[in-house]
């Protein structure tokens, strides 16, 4: 057992804790530590060095005190200690038995090493364990968390009997490794379909950014008459955090309160109101997002950061000073250049916190949006830390903002560099270049891009209607009501040259002629949302748009004209922020 040996150095005490273990007067034999009471595990209380104390000083080391060390160690959430254990054990030749598996097998699952959980494997078939029914379970868990599907795959077609922990752990195996269609499948083949066995699939699409499939799930599952898992709504409501499903989210917390209401005395847990404070707030719903928050009996930094990210895509920039990341993003957001610069400085000089890369790139950010383009450079110039693409990428998007195509061309082609993957970039760098009509330098991005094999992120736009979530790309004729929803683009074409809008022909990202463009414009994705949305909802209720992809200058001005043009609050979220669209004005400020 070399590889264990070296991998994990035997453990002691003075390796697990930087404390000195006082002298003890503890038994001499491991006779006396190693009975039913298992005092080695009760020696939890006193802390993980008492018990590797307790080990140490045992002259006669059997089987059930060794097993007693690993189990101990994995209850306590210390796998890579139970895999060292069990190294050393094989190194001394120790002998081992049946409950020597099943905790190391959970180790080596929790830990993802592949090269030792397969030889735990071999060495319980060696000692002819591996027939034991709730062995082999466990060994296909292992094998799945580590995305070997084909050993578990193995292991799963030659049980006989199977129960919900292997039909799981095959779902969520497949869905670890985006094999969809492979955990439908399974899940098909299941006779009895529990709590647990939705949850995976719930979640398991959402874990890949299927949202819709993921909430159709979930739906099925409450139809079903089956009690939803807290995991399966924190998915659904991070589904509808994605999508801006604010009436389904609206329906799960509902639901949720049902659930309480049956089990009095039963607080929500912090996870779930953390999901459902990201979901309120990233459906726009900021009211019942600090409801929710001010609710919950406790908090983790995860919900502080729901929060603070909710004040900062708002535009609140007036938050509570919870975050930095957070803080940061909000004053980019509301363009406070200043108070954001002195923030920046306190960071280090009052908080004794040293700046993070993703606080550079806030920093950069804040300084980009507001025109401030030379200091933006000199601030990555003087960065104590390498900039990374996150960094280049704040700065690339500033030039775009303000069009300087000559620090855009500069950056963008340094960060083309080692950030080659990133669609977004070569997007922005182009567009830099459509902007100031250099059409053959942008052409020769976009050449680029195709010939790295980079595909752009489709711009697609959503809106929900009665619980339904329908979504446009740009140029969409597949909707059921295409012939309403052009009707309808053209009615607000009309109106809009009525109010003197004529079409930011800049925006367009191809060298066309002046009407080819704006023909271009009218049919962005948002804008057919926003088509669909005054015709299938009741007149004066807003419509809430999400779009995976930043608004475009034209399709702003468009909607601040609309929401004044049809008295209609227009609710959109971009990638970047929320733009509450009242009254022929938005909430940004023309500052995004």
């Amino acid at each position: 057992m070399v590889l264990f040996a070296q991998r994990w150095p035997a453990a002691s005490p003075a390796a697990v804790s930087p404390h000195r273990i006082s002298p003890a007067i503890l038994p001499p034999t491991a006779a006396a530590w190693g009975r039913p009471s298992n005092r080695i595990g009760a020696a939890g209380v006193a802390g993980r060095g008492s018990r590797l104390a307790v080990f140490e000083r045992a002259k006669n080391r059997t089987t059930f005190l060794w097993n007693s060390m690993i189990h101990s160690c994995c209850r306590l959430s210390s796998p890579e200690l139970a895999v060292a254990f069990y190294g050393r054990m094989m190194k001394e030749g120790r002998r081992t038995n049946f409950f020597t598996y099943p905790s190391l097998i959970s180790a080596c699952s929790n830990l993802a090493t592949a090269c030792e959980g397969s030889q735990v494997h071999s060495h319980a078939m060696k000692m002819g364990f591996e027939s034991d029914r709730f062995l082999r379970s466990s060994l296909i868990h292992m094998y799945s968390s580590f995305g070997d599907m084909g050993s578990a795959r193995i292991l799963f077609d030659e049980l006989p009997l199977r129960n919900v922990v292997v039909w799981t752990a095959l779902i969520n195996g497949y869905a670890k490794q985006g094999d969809l269609e492979k955990a439908k499948q399974v899940f098909d083949r299941i006779p009895e379909r529990d709590s647990v066995i939705w949850s995976a699939m719930v979640s398991g699409h959402v874990q890949n950014g299927k949202f819709s499939e993921g909430l159709s799930f979930f739906q099925e599952m409450i139809s079903e008459g089956v009690e939803a898992t807290e995991g399966a709504m924190v998915s659904a409501l991070s589904a509808c955090a994605h999508l801006g499903a604010l009436q389904l989210g609206r329906w799960i917390h509902s639901y949720l309160e049902k659930k309480k209401n049956k089990k009095p005395g039963q607080s929500m847990g912090i996870n779930l109101g953390t999901a459902l404070v990201d979901m309120y707030a990233k459906c726009g719903a900021m009211a019942a997002a600090l409801d929710v928050f001010e609710a919950m009996p406790s908090r983790n930094d995860w919900t502080w950061n729901a929060m603070m990210g909710a004040f900062s895509c708002t535009g609140m920039a007036e938050a509570p000073p919870v975050t930095f990341l957070g803080l940061l993003g909000a004053f980019s957001h509301g363009g406070m250049v200043e108070e954001g610069k002195e923030f920046f400085k306190s960071m280090s000089s009052f908080f004794s916190m040293e700046p993070s890369l993703e606080h550079y790139a806030c920093l950069v950010d804040l300084l980009a949006r507001a025109g401030c383009l030379q200091e933006a450079q000199q601030v990555v110039g003087d960065m104590p830390i390498e900039p990374d693409a996150g960094v280049w990428g704040a700065l690339l998007g500033g030039c775009r903002v303000h069009g300087d195509v000559g620090l855009g061309t500069a950056v963008g082609r340094r960060l083309l560099r080692f950030d080659q993957g990133g669609a977004g970039r070569y997007v922005l760098l182009s567009n830099i270049y459509a902007a100031a009509r250099r059409w053959e330098d942008a052409g020769r991005v976009r050449a680029l891009m195709a010939a790295r094999g980079v595909k752009p992120q489709a711009g697609i736009s959503s809106v929900e209607i009665d619980g339904v979530v329908h979504e446009f790309v740009s140029g969409d004729r597949g909707h059921p009501l295409v012939a309403e929803i052009y009707k309808k683009m053209e009615e607000m074409a009309e109106r809009l040259r009525g109010r003197g809008h004529c079409a930011a022909t800049g925006e367009a990202l191809l060298d066309l002629d002046e009407e080819d463009k704006e023909l271009q414009l009218a049919s962005h994705s948002e804008r057919l949302a926003i088509a669909f949305g005054l015709i299938a909802l009741p007149i004066g209720a807003p419509i809430r748009v999400v779009k995976n992809l930043r608004v475009c200058a034209d399709c702003h001005a468009v909607t601040k004209l609309l929401s004044e043009i049809y008295q209609r609050e227009i609710i959109v979220r971009d990638r970047k922020r929320f733009h509450h669209f009242k009254d022929g004005s938005c909430s940004c400020s023309d500052y995004w």
